[in-house]
């Protein structure tokens, strides 16, 4: 079952990063919130190198997939970026913040390995930085005045990522900090869905309504 759900979590996060990257290019933006794309890249990356230098687990070669892949996320994001941006942050600016966003996201991850040691703080810092991801999906949603730069598919395959090892660490794991930081990114999640969805269906109105 642990297994089953460790490898449903890593398909379903690999579906995420993959059509982040397609949605990325097609509308040219950035589909991951900048703050989460940063507690990401440094969880993946931190956690993908020790893995690399240690025995390798399933987990541990989901790691480094999903680091690769946000490579390619980083890259959407510095390249259409700063268009999301107000006309006085200058490129200068743009990517000194976002250096200052990555120092930060590094620092946190580390932090949480200094204060839980290397078996706890992947699982603790996962799940807090997923729950600000929920948040920041929606606040995107908002900000931009509906789904561009989203899509459902990546809504629903983050969620599913995210209930799997809430199940694995949370439910079987008897953690109930982690059971109950899962449930709230699934009530976030599902929030998020149900807004994509609901933009899906006023702009297929709005379509059909054209011809």
């Amino acid at each position: 079952m642990i297994l089953f759900l460790t490898v449903v979590s890593g398909i379903a996060w690999t579906v995420v990063y993959v059509e982040a990257v397609r949605v990325g290019f097609r509308d040219r933006s950035y589909a991951i919130p900048a703050a989460a794309l940063a507690l990401n890249f440094a969880w993946e990356a931190i956690y993908a190198s020790r893995s690399a230098a240690t025995a390798l687990s399933v987990q541990g070669v989901i790691n480094i997939v999903w680091a690769l892949a946000d490579v390619a996320i980083l890259y959407t994001f510095f390249r259409f970026g700063r268009a999301e941006f107000p006309a006085w942050v200058t490129r200068k600016l743009f990517l000194g913040w976002a250096l200052l966003l990555g120092v930060t996201a590094f620092a946190v991850q580390l932090l949480f390995v200094a204060e839980f040691g290397w078996e706890a703080a992947p699982r603790y810092s996962a799940f807090l930085q997923n729950l600000l991801m929920s948040g920041l999906f929606i606040a995107m949603f908002i900000a931009r005045g509906g789904a561009r730069g989203q899509s459902l598919l990546i809504a629903v395959a983050k969620w599913i990522g995210t209930l799997a090892p809430t199940i694995v660490f949370g439910w079987l794991g008897n953690s109930l900090l982690i059971l109950g930081v899962g449930a709230l990114c699934s009530i976030f999640d599902l929030a998020y869905i149900g807004l994509i969805w609901r933009a899906r269906a006023a702009s297929a109105v709005a379509r059909t309504s054209h011809l």
